[in-house]
């Protein structure tokens, strides 16, 4: 009975250590996104995502009506790369929430977005991901945008 319990606290926590790190390597994944998207370097980025990302974005349009944009990732990144490098941006991630059921991976991240040191709107970026080969990629990015930042 004492090796029984002995053996399931150990194959216990050796889960807990394996969903930690692969919790770690999401979160990595996310990061590196982020940095390669502050730093405007489209192979940074390119490195973190799958070939098919799909990408959808929730806000309001002009007549206060909330609509679901989708956007070719491909305009998504020449976006990013043509921003004037006199202009500042920085989207502050505000947590992390990740869940993980074998290659997949969902992330939930709140975040406040500012440009050239002016808040611009916040909102939450929630990521899918797919272990390729070992590797973590996002593969669906979806955010709401909204200039109200308390908490719905």
């Amino acid at each position: 009975m004492k090796y029984s319990f002995i053996l399931i606290a150990l194959l216990t926590t050796s889960l807990v250590f394996s969903q930690s790190s692969e919790t770690d390597k999401v979160k990595a994944t996310i990061d590196r996104f982020f940095e390669g998207f502050h730093k405007q370097d489209s192979t940074m980025i390119l490195e973190t995502v799958g070939k098919d990302i799909k990408m959808q974005s929730i806000g309001q349009n002009r007549e206060g009506s909330f609509v679901l944009n989708t956007s070719e990732f491909k305009t998504f990144l020449n976006s990013i790369v043509s921003i004037p490098k006199e202009k500042t941006f920085k989207e502050e991630l505000l947590g992390y929430n990740i869940q993980i059921d074998g290659n997949m991976a969902h992330a939930w991240t709140p975040y406040n977005f500012w440009f050239d040191k002016n808040f611009s709107h916040c909102g939450v970026n929630s990521f899918q991901l797919f272990k390729d080969n070992g590797n973590w990629k996002i593969i669906y990015l979806i955010d709401t945008r909204r200039k109200d930042c308390r908490q719905e």
